[in-house]
């Protein structure tokens, strides 16, 4: 008895110099390096452009064009582009860049949803299935821009130009 007396004895101190050596809290261990303007021009934006440029027609004086992934490669674009449009709803629930923990988490998060569906038709190879995701994941975009940033919807509208005001 007096030998697991002093087995738990011996726990406690471990688990206060392992409870001091633990990982910092959430707002200590993450560093924002771009701000939401950069983060959608330089991370976002790109890479939805190339997911929603993967698959589609064009239409021209020329005539009608079928745009779709011929390569592993270009494959591979679009898969890596999902992937980091799916990270990027991580990334904007940061704190510092989380404008409120409503609408602004809700919709983070919905980008990481339509992401990762994103990322499961590109490694499908389903080319009907990036186009209708991609239909998607635009209006998560367009839903979010709405609340948040109306003016890069709708440059010359009077909201807009309030809400740019004040920026």
């Amino acid at each position: 008895m007096y030998r697991r007396r002093r087995a738990r004895a011996g726990i406690a101190p471990a688990l206060i110099a392992l409870a001091a050596c633990a990982a910092p809290a959430d707002e200590d261990r993450y560093t924002a390096v771009a701000d939401m303007p950069e983060l959608m021009a330089h991370v976002l934006e790109p890479n939805a452009q190339v997911y929603w440029r993967a698959v589609g027609w064009v239409i021209d004086a020329e005539g009608e064009q079928e745009l779709r992934p011929e390569t592993e490669e270009e494959w591979l674009a679009v898969e890596n582009a999902a992937f980091v449009v799916a990270e990027a709803g991580n990334l904007l629930m940061m704190d510092g860049r989380a404008l409120d923990d409503g609408p602004w988490m809700t919709m983070s998060q919905a980008l990481i949803d339509i992401g990762r569906r994103a990322v499961q038709v590109a490694e499908e190879r389903d080319e009907q299935a990036v186009f209708d995701v991609g239909a998607e994941m635009y209006f998560v975009c367009t839903q979010c821009h709405a609340t948040y940033a109306l003016e890069t919807l709708r440059p010359s509208d009077e909201r807009a130009q309030a809400a740019g005001e004040g920026s």
